[in-house]
């Protein structure tokens, strides 16, 4: 063999720097797409683990807020039973309990917001008729979750005769059956049910008036506090 084909020869060897660095190119070209063809259903498997997972979280919470409201509208309160007992703040900064209407008759009418148009109507026409309640030996109460300075402006506005009780934890709502799911505009949600419940001079629940309509209304309380 000549000498130039020996030199020939020897460049195209396996061994050659030229093929050792073209097979280590190669050789980390395959190791790369090895290593993307690995990771990606390992990222794929973790984002649709996580998506599941936020999923079934967000079911949870959805069937825990389901099963929640349906409670929350109930409360058990029926004519004949015991009133439930209640230690609430009233406009003017004292605090009202159903003790204190012990052996009289008691109107609590729950109202979804003061100074709006259906409660402002129905406030002051309990207002109108406090002087006949009275005479009929009955107190009348509102009972609403604004705070206590909303009620206060609500009363001075319209210049309201009956206290006006402040349950911004919804306890005595959730007690006498006034808080539970609502739907306005195609959405639901849990807030007040205008409620009314008149209690006995025993103690005992003796009319209760839901999904009440205000027209007409505190003269229909009346005439059931004066028929007792």
């Amino acid at each position: 063999m000549s000498k130039k084909s020996r030199k020939k020869s020897s460049k195209t060897s396996s061994g050659s720097p030229t093929a050792k660095r073209k097979t280590a190119k190669t050789r980390a070209s395959t190791q790369t797409r090895s290593a993307k063809t690995q990771r990606r259903p390992a990222s794929k498997s973790t984002g649709t683990i996580a998506k599941a997972g936020s999923h079934k979280a967000a079911s949870k919470q959805l069937n825990s807020s389901k099963s929640a409201s349906p409670a929350a509208a109930k409360s058990g309160l029926a004519e004949g039973q015991k009133a439930p007992a209640f230690r609430l703040p009233r406009d003017g900064g004292d605090v009202v309990t159903l003790a204190d209407y012990a052996g009289r008759k008691l109107v609590l009418f729950f109202y979804p917001r003061a100074d709006t148009p259906g409660c402002t109507r129905e406030a002051i026409d309990f207002t109108r008729l406090a002087d006949a309640f009275a005479a009929a030996g009955t107190a009348v109460l509102g009972i609403s979750a604004d705070p206590l300075k909303a009620q206060e402006k609500f009363r001075d506005k319209h210049k309201l005769g009956v206290p006006l009780i402040s349950d911004e934890k919804h306890e005595m709502l959730e007690a006498y059956g006034a808080w539970g799911q609502k739907s306005m505009y195609g959405k639901s949600f849990l807030g007040i049910l205008r409620t009314t419940v008149l209690v006995g001079a025993d103690g005992k629940v003796a009319r209760v008036w839901r999904n009440v309509r205000v027209d007409g209304h505190a003269d229909e309380v009346l005439e059931a506090a004066r028929s007792l």
